[in-house]
């Protein structure tokens, strides 16, 4: 077949499927926001396309989001009418439509199927939308707001042939009818690259290194902000250093914000929150705190194998990738008892669970785990055995994936 990918930050959540496409003999091109792009990437042949005008003054706030993704739809609706010209028609477009790109591929080629990557229909209402009262908007118009954000998914679900969501808790934020056409296959996990390592070591800074003889706590986000619970956790941290006084916490995430509103003034949520637990910890306690900011795939790694115990914390929104990766790399996790975490962690059988505001309780599972060797090894080791047996990439996931799309 030949396939066309459609993602703003390509390859993004096709990472892996894009060039097994390939390696299965399909003809594979991917259009990618960048003014210029290298002729080739795993196989994969690469169009740039880039918007040719930015948003207008004074468009009403609740539609500059809609406003934004009909600029990028136009962009790659020429660049397909250019490609078109070309001669290029491809059997299937496969697309992550969050950004709108994908809108009008279907009035370039009317007969192409259309694959989508669901990672979330907005609530007006439930799920991560009032779930924190301590960063509930006041503004009435946000539930309006939210329903004219998902206006981009509702046209997409008139031209999508088939979709896919990587976890049920994402997949059931679509409505009915369209929640039939949503198969639930995760992007995979490399179950053979992530795995427990005894011999690792983990070089935290230029004089301080840990190995899984330390007793190592990790926190890790792209970005430390509410939506993953890093004001919790930070929270829990007076009374967990005092606790244990020989634990190390090593804190891995970015001073943005990827999901959720900006902190007002100059300082970063991960700043707002060091400084607000800061004065009520010993200094010398402080120390064994460590931010190491955004780590390599492959350091990040090592992290997951050098650690005692994993805290994921996360409001009922999409999953993070590295929850499975610490799943993988057979961590002790703690997680918070949210939807998307329960779709993964049974509490008791492969970690435990605790309520996502709790610090007590938070703490309290994490010093359980800590003095007992054997729970976290059952745990786990039940944990990297369900990413293994469900969630493998190269076993069970690619050929999912590639099935899905041959049926298209």
């Amino acid at each position: 077949m030949k396939i066309l990918i459609i993602h703003q930050n390509f390859p993004g959540q096709f990472l892996h499927l894009a060039p097994e496409l390939v390696d299965k003999g399909h003809e594979v091109h991917a259009l990618v926001l960048k003014k210029e792009v290298p002729p080739q990437w795993s196989g994969v042949t690469l169009h740039a396309y880039h918007p040719s005008k930015g948003t207008a003054p004074g468009v009403h706030p609740w539609a500059l989001d809609l406003e934004t993704k009909i600029i990028r739809a136009e962009s790659v609706f020429r660049k397909c009418l250019e490609l078109r010209e070309q001669g290029f028609h491809p059997d299937v477009v496969l697309a992550h439509p969050g950004w709108g790109e994908s809108l009008f591929v279907k009035d370039v080629w009317p007969q192409t199927k259309l694959g989508i990557y669901c990672e979330l229909n907005y609530s007006e209402s439930g799920n991560d939308v009032g779930f924190d009262p301590e960063f509930t908007s006041n503004d009435p118009g946000d539930s309006c707001r939210l329903r004219l954000k998902n206006l981009n998914n509702v046209m997409h679900f008139d031209l999508a042939d088939g979709a896919v969501s990587p976890t049920h808790f994402q997949a059931d934020t679509y409505p009915w009818p369209f929640r039939s056409k949503i198969k639930v296959l995760h992007d995979g996990i490399d179950s053979k690259l992530i795995a427990p390592n005894p011999n690792v070591n983990f070089q935290i800074n230029a004089t301080t290194s840990v190995s899984r003889a330390d007793e190592v706590i990790t926190f890790a986000n792209r970005n430390l902000e509410p939506y993953r619970g890093y004001h919790v956790f930070m929270r829990s941290l007076p009374r967990l250093l005092k606790e244990r006084p020989n634990a190390k916490i090593i804190v891995v995430g970015g001073d943005g914000v990827s999901y959720g509103r900006k902190p007002t003034g100059d300082k970063s949520w991960k700043t707002i929150f060091a400084e607000e637990v800061q004065a009520q910890i010993d200094p010398k306690d402080w120390e064994r705190v460590f931010f190491v900011g955004h780590l390599p795939h492959t350091k990040f790694i090592s992290l997951l194998q050098v650690s005692t115990v994993h805290v994921y914390l996360t409001y009922p929104f999409v999953l993070s990738w590295s929850l499975l990766e610490a799943m993988s790399a057979g961590c002790a996790i703690v997680g918070s008892d949210t939807e998307p975490v329960r779709d993964f962690i049974q509490d008791q059988e492969n970690g435990l669970l605790t309520p996502f505001f709790d610090t007590d309780t938070l703490v309290d599972n994490v010093v359980t785990l800590l003095e007992n060797p054997d729970m976290r090894e059952k745990l786990g080791s039940a944990a990297r055995k369900k990413i293994q047996f469900f969630y493998d990439l190269k076993s069970v996931c690619l050929p999912r994936l590639v099935q899905w799309v041959t049926t298209l």
